[in-house]
């Protein structure tokens, strides 16, 4: 069977995103590729606007489905050995306050213009 690689869209530019691939790279099995968003073809009718696309974190599972905000970290993290550390993240009980926190600091982030962005956007 060939192998399978997710490809995690991440913003470049940020500094707290830039740590944690650093920290994702070093520690995940060689099956995520990462793809910064500043340098995507913006005219690629196949990913989301560059817009859709810093407002949340998005990943592109192997089979072409796009896994979006909280459960595409989780996804992500799931390529490394301490991905089930994140997993309960996603179960029902958790999962409603898991999201507001993290939807809740994106939307900031966004309307803060990428207030952690360093450079022009």
């Amino acid at each position: 069977m060939p192998p399978r690689y997710d490809t995690l869209f991440y913003d470049g530019r940020c500094p707290l995103c830039a740590k944690e691939i650093r920290t994702l790279r070093k520690l995940q099995r060689g099956d995520l590729i990462f793809a910064d968003i500043h340098e995507q073809n913006a005219h690629n009718a196949q990913l989301p606007t560059r817009e859709e696309l810093l407002k949340r974190l998005h990943l592109m599972t192997w089979s072409g489905e796009w896994v979006i905000g909280l459960p595409a970290n989780v996804r992500a993290w799931s390529h490394t050995p301490f991905g089930w550390l994140l997993k309960p993240l996603l179960w029902p009980v958790l999962y409603p306050l898991a999201k507001r926190v993290y939807e809740t600091w994106a939307d900031r982030r966004f309307e803060k213009k990428y207030a952690c962005s360093v450079g022009p956007s």
